[in-house]
């Protein structure tokens, strides 16, 4: 039992930090300043992008951002909250429930609203020809992620645990 609560909480920690990287100014993929990236994948590099489309899009995703930067807030809030109590506490276990469901609500909202700024960039900015170029360029970094998993599988990492020795 103590070990599952331990668990929780370095997940829901681990969970609090990722949310906080990235909601901060310029922040991977979203937010100000944003770089666009989606699991790795720099979605708009290479397709040339003018002056005015940059402009757009990072419009597009700073509208976006304010609307979750209240989200952002009450996440950082019930995380401070969690840590000014003790574990032994009596009301340990509803901040961290609450800052769970907390961070749960977030990671659902942002990567909607990453969704929708995509396919609002894709469709309302994008010239047809960068259409183009962006189904290709998603399809190569498929491929070099498909390459890469099959590598992995072939040539597994073998561990150096004190229990080998």
């Amino acid at each position: 039992m103590r070990k599952t609560m331990t668990l929780s909480i370095i997940l829901a920690a681990a969970l609090g930090c990722s949310a906080l990287a990235l909601a901060g100014p310029g922040g991977p993929g979203f937010g100000p300043g944003g770089h666009g990236h989606h699991g790795g994948f720099d979605q708009f590099r290479g397709l040339n992008l003018t002056d005015a489309q940059k402009t757009q899009v990072k419009q597009i995703e700073q509208q976006s951002f304010s609307s979750l930067k209240t989200q952002f807030q009450a996440v950082r809030q019930d995380r401070q909250a969690l840590e000014t109590l003790a574990p032994n506490s009596s009301g340990y276990q509803a901040a961290a429930a609450t800052l769970a469901q907390a961070e749960a609500s977030l990671v659902s909202a942002r990567i909607t609203a990453q969704a929708a700024n995509t396919a609002q960039i894709y469709t309302s900015v994008l010239t047809s020809a960068q259409q183009t170029q962006y189904t290709a360029n998603k399809a190569a970094f498929q491929a070099r992620m498909q390459q890469w998993q099959q590598f992995k599988a072939e040539h597994p990492v073998t561990s150096t645990s004190s229990s080998q020795q």
